[in-house]
């Protein structure tokens, strides 16, 4: 028999209806072009000030870490076992990624090596909260701190997720988010955003997926072409009501899962005072 490692028409069947509504009310509306309501929703479920839609959660690293001034000669700390988009993102920017071996138990980024990476090149550190479960956010606040670096989190995978008590994507000074379709909160297309609490962030990285400009055909820089759809927010929208409930089923799952196999292979650990959204185990 086969098993769908992710079976979103299963999901589209609870939510069907709430669906086609908000997708009915895009086509009357023909707001095609960006969506500032699941912005606002989104910033809202994360506790941020900002949510800028883009195009998808590539583009997201890219846009946060452009705007942010990494370029050329720079060098961004991140983990050695993400996958590419983290790399791309910081490449895009001319930036080298550096990259640090995880913690054998968690998988995140391991903070105890983060220090013997850093030269006098380096402007940031990328922590990925990996399959879910939040980085070990504390320690690396405290590095950044020490050696004036800004935190750029890649929460793709992570929607959701706490550390602390804080949600992920309010711990740096931006967090990149993808919904590509399998995703914890996931789309019916590619989209992504960055949430900050800095408004002169989130106008720049605004400002670069609209062609570098924010008044029509006034384009103060080459920007680029990436902006979250109405449809894909609408979608998103929906979604987002029923994320914490679907959250409670993953964790619930995932503790059988555990449970009958822990006798079997190596399980997943949670560690320490986190919720672990398990977008995958």
């Amino acid at each position: 028999m086969k098993v769908n490692f992710v079976d979103l028409k299963a999901q589209y069947q609870t939510i069907k209806d709430e669906v086609n509504e908000a997708i009915g009310g895009v086509l009357e509306s023909c707001a095609f072009v960006n969506s500032r309501t699941f912005e606002k929703d989104f910033a809202e479920f994360i506790g941020t000030d900002f949510c800028v839609g883009v195009g998808n959660g590539t583009d997201a690293l890219f846009m946060a870490m452009k705007s942010m001034g990494f370029g050329p000669g720079d060098e961004l700390i991140t983990a050695s076992n993400t996958f590419i988009a983290t790399a791309e993102g910081i490449g895009w920017t001319g930036a080298k990624p550096v990259f640090v071996d995880c913690d054998p138990v968690t998988y995140n980024l391991d903070p105890a090596k983060i220090e013997a990476a850093i030269t006098e090149r380096t402007k940031a550190i990328v922590p990925v909260h990996l399959y879910g479960q939040p980085a070990d956010m504390d320690p690396i606040l405290e590095i950044a701190a020490k050696h004036n670096l800004a935190v750029v989190e890649d929460a793709a995978q992570a929607h959701g997720a706490t550390y602390k008590g804080r949600r992920i994507g309010t711990l740096g000074q931006a967090a990149c988010f993808s919904f590509y379709p399998g995703k914890n909160l996931g789309a019916y297309g590619d989209a992504g955003a960055v949430t900050t609490n800095d408004e002169d962030l989130a106008a720049q990285i605004r400002k670069l997926g609209d062609h570098g400009s924010n008044v029509k055909y006034k384009h103060d820089f080459e920007g680029t072409n990436s902006r979250l759809d109405g449809i894909q927010g609408a979608v998103l929208s929906v979604k987002l009501r029923h994320l914490d409930k679907w959250t409670d089923r993953r964790i619930a799952v995932a503790a059988r899962y555990n449970e009958g196999l822990k006798d079997v292979c190596v399980v997943p650990q949670t560690v320490g005072d986190v919720r672990h959204v398990f977008h995958l185990y």
